[in-house]
């Protein structure tokens, strides 16, 4: 199962950049994948503003207490975030919706105020940032 959600994140990252090396500015992407169980589950990528790896956790943390999420794997260097889901229990709204709650600005919801300035000081970024590097 790790092979395959390995797979598919190596070519969803290779997506997000053109052929000449630039990256798109619509940064969601979504496949379908089937785990060795024979469960089928989908795969988005979309960015997340961060800094460290305490953002890291938080983020990945965040992104897989919604119910249905498989795997979240977040990017420090690109700002994105890959989760695998199974579209029957949980959508990427919610997955957003989580992401923000924990404070981070998402490529379509702002974080939560309250939460961002209860983020430990290197974990609190630019708001101009660039997400999916």
């Amino acid at each position: 199962m790790k092979k395959v959600i390995l797979s598919l994140f190596i070519v969803a990252s290779l997506a997000i950049i053109g052929c000449k090396g630039e990256a798109k500015t619509d940064t969601k992407t979504t496949e379908q994948t089937t785990t060795a169980d024979g469960k089928e589950l989908s795969m988005t990528t979309f960015g997340v503003r961060g800094n460290c790896g305490m953002c890291k956790t938080t983020i990945e943390k965040a992104a897989n207490s919604v119910d249905g999420v498989a795997e979240a794997i977040w990017d420090v260097k690109k700002k994105s975030i890959t989760v695998s889901y199974d579209e029957h229990k949980a959508n990427d709204k919610e997955i957003h919706k989580a992401i923000a709650a924990a404070g981070y600005d998402t490529d379509k919801m702002n974080g939560d105020k309250v939460a961002y300035k209860n983020l430990p000081q290197c974990c609190q970024f630019d708001e101009t940032q660039k997400m999916s590097q």
